[in-house]
Formats: structure tokens, C-alpha cells, sequence
């Protein structure tokens, strides 16, 4: 289905061709009707699904011919760095339009309290914030809400696991009761469904395959010692000039610095990103990336959902993330929008367990991939029933063909 099927405002679909948007996907091709027809919705959906456009493009094309001065549409997003993405997809597809916007978020100074506050006054017609930073501007009488019509919360999941409940409640109580709410979630445990029940009315429901990586995304693990784990992926990206733009997941700050300075140290052009950085430094390490003056970027699961960067040819997980759903989440940086891309872990003999959980949940045997010679032996694969990978035969392969499989994610 193309978005000149949705009868949007002729600006949208102006900028959408200047984008290069064309085809829906799934979940643009469900819902936006949905969102146009005016129903609340409840959609799930993993990361790289087309869920920002899913609902910017309707609520756009819903207040394009409408300006009033006011806020009409809010977006609720857990983190600053997805605030400001949404907020420059909101610049792209309204580009034509007219239409104000702006990102509400922390990490900044008094200059950026400032900068928001007056375009707060001045009136903007869509606002992308951070729960604690909107409501600062709610409790400073700052920002004013009474005219919202459209309300969405991205990432629902992510804003409880953070602790944002009580403040999304807070939120949605200076918020009319006569309005259009979407809530999007990776995931819908009870905790969302209960959520859902408080803030939506009679919504309709999208569900899109989740707990699954892309098909594009060809997937490897490697078994290897911590100690290993660097010059594993020194030999694997040396040389390989086809993969211009990677990501390293780390599960700590400080790991994150260690990998970005062993990496310049061997040559490469890498940069680390945490919440270390001050947001400004973090919003240039970014701009660089994208823009490919950085091909390495080292960073925490910061930067593991909703950030969109575009044709990541290769993810690397340095830690299994305790999470399993995570997994979906960091891999899904690469092969977005029907592209191809890589993704390899390296897993020590105390992550076997949580990597087993991983494959559980994705229905994938993962292919073990064997090390360089130069690095030596691995751990064995080897899951304990306390949830601890063991070692006790040092083997490069995996035993009794646990690592046989197809790389592209044949179920097992």
C-alpha cells in the first residue's frame, strides 16, 4: 500500500516523496486508518516496525487545516534521545505544513530551560517530551495541556521498567478527558494492560510479530573468554570495509569507554556514548555517526530502542543483555526497513544461560560461530540447570552440534 492511499493532506505527502517514503509498512498500512477514523489505539510493536510515522502522519494530517495556537498533540517518549528523534521525523513530515514543535527533555542548562520555556509561551502546535521534564513545565504553570486532542505514549513498556507510572498517571490527569489516545509497547505485560485500561477508551488493538528479529538480520554468536572479547572484534571488522557504520552494545558505562579506547587505540574511528556524556556532546557523537564520520559507535542500551539510524550494517553485543527481549531490541538497530544486516554476540561461560533464554524467546537456534585461530580456544557451550554456562572442555566448536544451524534464523 502506498501513503497516497490514506488521503493525507497533499504537504504531508509533499514531504513524504522529498523523504523517500513511499511503500507502508505493516503497521502504517493497519492503523493509520484507524488513527484517521478517530479510535484510540493499543498497537504492539517492535522497534524498526514504522510506528513513529504510524502515528505522527494522522495526528499531522488531523491539525494541518486547524491551527489554533495551542498544543493539540503530545507525545509521551521515555527517553531524550527518542524524544528528539520523534520530534525531527514531526520537522520532516510537516515540513510543508507549518506546524510547530518542539522536544521537551533533561540533561541540559538553564539556556535549554529557557529556549523550551518561551517557545512553551509562544505556543507550539505538538509537543515530544520526557515524562520528569513535562512535568516540571506542568508544575511551573509553563505548559498548558487544556487544548490537547491527541495524546501518545511510545515505548509504554520502557517508561514503566524506568519507573515513569506515577507520572504518566499525573500526566494524563491535567489532560482532557475528551481526547484520542495511542499507546505503543514493544511488549504487553499486565502492567500495560492495566495502564491501557486507565488511559484509553474502547480502543482498537495492532499486534505485529514481536520478540522476533527482522528477517534481514543474519545472526552468529561466538563463544569466547572476557578477555577475548576485544581482540575478537578488532579480527572481525579489520579489513571489512563493506561495514561502515557498526554498533557495540555494552552492559556498562565503563565498558563502553574501554571498548571506544581500545579501538581508537588499534586504528579505528570510534566513539563511545553514554549517560556520562552531557546531552549535547551525546546529540554530536550521534549527528557524527550518522553523517559516517564516526564508523564505530560504542554504546549502552541507551541507544537500543527507537533511535533511528539508518543502515547500521553490523550490531555486535559485547554483553548478552540480561534482558532477552533486549536482544530483539539492540539487533533490531541493523536490517531496519526491509534492508539486510549482521549481528553477532559474544557470550563468556556465564552468559550461556541468559543466551539460551534469548533463543527460547525468538524460536532461533543461533549459529556458533568458531573463533580466529590466532585467539585460541573458547568456553563450551554448556547451559547448567542453576543458569550458569559452565566450562569444563575447553572446545572451540560447540558440543554435540549445539551450534549447528542456519545463521539466518531457522527455527529450531
Amino acid at each position: 500500500m502506498k501513503f497516497d492511499d490514506f488521503d493525507l493532506h497533499d504537504d504531508i505527502l509533499d514531504a513524504l516523496y522529498d523523504m523517500g517514503f513511499d511503500e507502508a509498512t505493516a503497521i502504517q498500512e493497519s492503523t493509520i486508518p484507524m488513527i484517521l477514523e478517530g479510535h484510540d489505539l493499543v498497537a504492539c510493536a517492535q522497534t524498526g516496525t514504522g510506528k513513529t510515522a504510524a502515528f505522527i502522519l494522522p495526528i499531522l494530517d488531523k491539525i494541518a487545516d486547524y491551527p489554533e495556537g495551542k498544543t493539540r498533540a503530545l507525545v509521551i517518549a521515555p527517553t531524550r534521545e527518542l524524544a528528539i528523534q520523534i520530534e525531527q521525523q514531526v520537522q520532516g513530515f510537516a515540513y510543508y505544513l507549518g506546524i510547530t514543535s518542539i522536544a521537551l527533555y533533561g540533561g541540559g542548562d538553564g539556556n535549554e530551560w529557557e529556549t523550551q520555556r518561551q517557545a512553551l509561551n509562544k505556543g507550539v502546535d505538538l509537543i515530544v517530551a520526557t515524562p520528569g521534564k513535562l512535568i516540571s513545565f506542568i508544575d511551573n504553570g509553563i505548559a498548558q495541556l487544556d487544548s490537547v486532542d491527541f495524546v501518545v505514549l511510545d515505548e509504554a513498556d520502557r517508561m514503566l521498567d524506568i519507573g515513569f507510572y506515577d507520572d504518566i498517571i499525573k500526566i494524563f490527569s491535567n489532560l482532557p478527558e475528551k481526547r484520542q489516545t495511542l499507546m505503543y509497547s514493544a511488549t504487553m505485560p499486565p502492567k500495560i494492560k492495566t495502564l491501557a485500561s486507565k488511559i484509553l477508551t474502547n480502543p482498537k488493538e495492532f499486534s505485529t510479530a514481536i520478540s522476533k528479529p527482522a528477517e534481514g538480520v543474519l545472526q552468529a554468536a561466538y563463544l569466547c573468554y572476557e578477555n577475548q572479547k576485544t581482540p575478537l572484534i578488532e579480527s572481525l571488522i579489520e579489513g571489512k570495509d563493506d561495514c561502515q557504520s557498526i554498533i557495540i552494545f555494552s552492559s556498562t558505562k565503563k565498558k563502553v569507554s574501554t571498548i571506544a579506547r581500545a579501538l581508537k587505540k588499534k586504528g579505528f574511528v570510534a566513539e563511545g556514548i553514554s549517560s556520562d556524556l552531557e546531552q549535547k556532546e551525546r546529540e554530536d557523537v550521534l549527528m557524527r555517526f550518522k553523517a559516517r564520520q564516526i564508523r564505530i559507535l560504542v554504546a549502552t542500551d541507551v541507544l537500543s530502542r527507537g533511535i533511528d539510524i539508518k543502515d547500521i550494517n553490523l550490531v555486535i553485543n559485547y554483553d548478552v543483555p540480561g534482558d532477552a527481549e533486549d536482544y530483539v531490541h539492540r539487533i533490531g538497530r541493523t536490517a531496519r526497513a526491509n534492508t539486510t544486516g549482521i549481528a553477532l554476540t559474544l557470550i563468556n561461560e556465564d552468559d550461556m544461560y541468559k543466551f539460551q533464554q534469548i533463543e527460547t524467546l525468538i524460536e532461533t537456534e543461533v549459529f556458533k560461530a568458531p573463533l580466529p585461530p590466532q585467539l585460541g580456544d573458547g568456553p563450551e557451550w554448556k547451559v547448567s540447570s542453576k543458569g550458569k554456562g559452565r566450562n569444563k572442555n575447553k572446545g572451540r566448536y560447540p558440543k554435540k552440534g549445539a551450534g549447528k544451524g542456519n545463521p539466518r534464523g531457522k527455527k529450531s
